[in-house]
């Protein structure tokens, strides 16, 4: 469901990303038997498991070709038939990358889809989507799904390097919603050269734009309202910028370093 990425090539290392079914990373280096040093899509880099991936050329140019559907459901049950009373091939988290190989005969309820395995499995049509490989929405509507999606991820506990609905960090948070919205950014919370989110003025802040604090990151709601995984409050919560507002973070409306968009 989840490959790890860690600093070191050891599971006790800190985990620094998670990448997630589907996606392809590049080998850098072979660590050991166990262990090769890999870059994501999204040039994020660190050790992960040899057995976490499937390690064949062929399969992944093809699989990049043809894998065009993305699991928008939180949880995603990939059964052996289309029906609920049947065995179970896989459970995938939102964000991962499926083969879609149309509606069954007998009802558009189920969709049949490819695995990386080459397993033919079925699940909710209603839970994937076309995977967007970049943003073609009139910028208002495109704010506004951003800001929906990273709120689909109210109440998710924080994890560390996490970026599901079985846990996540802040910028895991807002580097999946722009991911699932067609738009790649830095995976921390900072602005860097080479990624689209290019700095503004505070004062031009709109929604679904990016606010930096010291090691933290946060998407702007509107309002004064910004949704965020916050390691104080333990999940993914809204907090407010307005002093006067009962969910005002003192600690972070004072620390604001930046703020970034991606039509600035």
């Amino acid at each position: 469901m989840i490959a790890n990425l860690h600093a070191k090539p050891s599971q006790t290392s800190e985990l620094v990303d998670e990448v997630l079914y589907g996606m392809t990373v590049e080998i850098i280096e072979e660590t050991n038997h166990a262990w090769v040093y890999v870059k994501t899509l999204y040039q994020y880099e660190g050790y992960c498991q040899k057995d976490s991936l499937l390690i064949d050329d062929e399969k992944t140019e093809s699989w990049l070709e043809e894998a065009s559907f993305v699991i928008i459901q939180n949880f995603a049950d990939v059964l052996c038939e289309p029906k609920i009373q049947t065995a179970k091939l896989a459970t995938l988290v939102k964000g991962s990358i499926v083969r879609y190989l149309g509606p069954t005969e007998d009802s558009k309820e189920w969709a049949q889809i490819q695995l990386v395995t080459g397993q033919i499995g079925y699940t909710r049509t209603q839970w994937i989507q076309r995977r967007l490989t970049q943003n073609i929405l009139p910028e208002h509507k495109f704010r506004e799904n951003v800001v929906q999606t990273a709120l689909s991820y109210l109440s998710t506990p924080y994890r560390w390097g996490g970026k599901t609905p079985l846990g996540i960090d802040c910028s895991g948070l807002c580097s999946m919603a722009y991911l699932l919205n067609g738009v790649v950014i830095y995976r921390d919370a900072k602005i860097v050269d080479g990624f689209p989110i290019k700095q503004i003025p505070f004062e031009q802040i709109q929604k679904g734009d990016l606010i930096y604090f010291p090691g933290h990151i946060a998407m702007y709601m509107g309002e004064d309202l910004y949704v965020h995984s916050s390691l104080g409050g333990n999940q993914v919560s809204t907090n407010s910028l307005n002093k006067e507002h009962p969910h005002y973070r003192n600690d972070l409306a004072t620390t604001i370093i930046a703020v970034g968009s991606l039509f600035g």
